[in-house]
């Protein structure tokens, strides 16, 4: 909602914020608006409600000086209520894994797939035998294929995957953490609050930077349950560092009859950029490894439990996993997803992230033509990308830029924000930075249209 701001004044709703609830029209007045023929009288009436009513909760607090448009942002309130209110965007951030945007850009196949699965699927139905069968069959194939795993969840995202975990092993018992592992992800959400949810004690060792074994062995008591790692997907320590090697860590969990458990976040399959693989992972002995489905693995929103089969076994036996469970559109998602890594199709993830510098100058080149031919000056530049997402910290990755040079370089970022097709773009030093990394080929007209649209303007 837009509008001007001011400071709560005393005594509301006197003087001007008086005078502002005497100027919000009815709701019927509002419902009548020839912007909002397009809608139901049902449709139009609430929309009209829910907005007066915030109008009327930001003056009594003091938040308006004047009141906006109205009718638009009923408009605005309408369509929402009539057909949901996401809308696709075009990203020309450069931010390939872009968590306000929904993170990974799913695949051809994982699109169809989602379709498909719209529709009745044989989720929990073996058809051959015609009875039932298991959800996560076709993953549990996939991922053993891919990893080495002996068994395989998937919950609905990875720091659900990691409570669950905690809350099958670690309930009233301990959970030992490096100091350098105590990581915050997105949303404020922190590993200490993640194994206090789950019930378990956190035990920490170590120091920000150093990490021994000693310090691990000299922390178990006999109500240690789970050596935990946590690798530090979103930020990177330098410098005077040491940690653990995992085989070392592992070696001590065996001798002590310690389950080891690793979070690998993002999760590489591949191990590509430096990030561990969790093939690799598992092979060194680690019991249990989570990781997102929606980073690196450029699939749907997923958190992913892979181990060994008794303890994933036991992680499935508990109640809260049928809580967190995934539906079967992300299923169909998250297979089709595992189905282009066994067959070396590479992901829009893996695509922009491994983009040719040809192919970047190439689209560069193309997006600045269609800005000439609609009156704009654009010039291309050298820049770079990110992979975003909490995934590869401080790795940029060189790209091509098409820079527009344009007075008031902030409300225009918003006109194209706002407008349709919505578009991101960067702003720099007075002027609209756009990435084509992560620019379809088929959107680059779409996006010379709205950027002359709003320059133009």
């Amino acid at each position: 909602m837009s509008a001007t701001r001011g400071r709560k004044p005393a005594g509301l709703p006197a003087g001007p914020y008086g005078e502002l609830f005497r100027r919000l029209p009815k709701v019927d007045v509002v419902a009548a608006d020839p912007l909002l023929a397009a809608f139901s009288h049902a449709v139009r009436v609430g929309a009209a409600q829910q907005v007066l009513d915030e109008l009327r909760s930001a003056i009594k607090a003091g938040d308006l000086l004047d009141l906006p448009s109205i009718a638009p942002l009923v408009a605005e309130r309408a369509r929402w209520l009539s057909s949901g209110r996401l809308r696709p965007v075009i990203n020309a951030t450069g931010i390939v894994v872009h968590t306000n945007l929904g993170r990974a850009p799913w695949s051809a196949s994982a699109q169809q797939a989602a379709l498909r699965a719209a529709g009745p699927v044989d989720l929990e139905i073996d058809l051959d035998e015609g009875k039932r069968g298991g959800r996560l069959r076709g993953v549990s194939a996939q991922v053993k294929h891919l990893t080495g795993a002996e068994a395989t969840l998937v919950v609905n995202n990875c720091a659900a995957a990691v409570l669950l975990a905690l809350t099958t092993f670690a309930k009233d018992r301990e959970v030992i953490v490096s100091r350098g592992e105590l990581v915050e992800i997105g949303g404020a959400f922190r590993v200490p609050d993640v194994i206090a949810s789950g019930g378990a004690r956190l035990v920490e060792v170590g120091t920000t930077n150093r990490t021994r074994l000693s310090d691990y062995e000299r922390a178990i008591r006999p109500e240690t349950a789970v050596l935990l790692r946590v690798h530090p997907s979103n930020f990177r320590i330098v410098g005077f560092v040491e940690e653990v090697p995992r085989e070392e860590l592992v070696a001590l969990g065996r001798a002590r009859n310690i389950l080891v458990f690793e979070d690998v976040g993002a999760g590489s399959l591949t191990g590509k950029f430096g990030e561990p693989a969790v093939r690799s992972i598992l092979a060194s002995g680690v019991d249990l490894v989570t990781f997102s489905g929606d980073k690196l693995l450029g699939g749907p929103q997923a958190g992913i439990l892979a181990g060994r089969a008794d303890v994933v076994a036991k992680v499935r036996k508990h109640p809260l996993y049928r809580a967190l469970r995934v539906d079967k559109v992300t299923l169909a998602a998250l297979e089709a997803t595992l189905g282009d890594h066994a067959s070396g199709r590479p992901t829009p993830v893996d695509a922009m992230m491994e983009m040719p510098p040809e192919v970047l100058e190439q689209r560069a080149q193309r997006l600045a033509g269609a800005l000439r031919t609609r009156g704009v000056a654009p010039e291309v530049v050298a820049g770079e990308s990110f992979v975003g997402g909490g995934a590869l910290p401080g790795q940029a990755l060189p790209t091509r830029i098409v820079r527009v040079a344009v007075e008031g370089d902030e409300d225009a970022a918003h006109r194209l924000r706002t407008g349709d097709p919505p578009v991101l773009a960067r702003v720099h030093q007075g002027a609209l930075h756009l990435d084509v990394r992560t620019v379809e080929p088929d959107l680059i007209d779409a996006l010379a249209a709205r950027v002359a649209e709003v320059v133009g303007s």
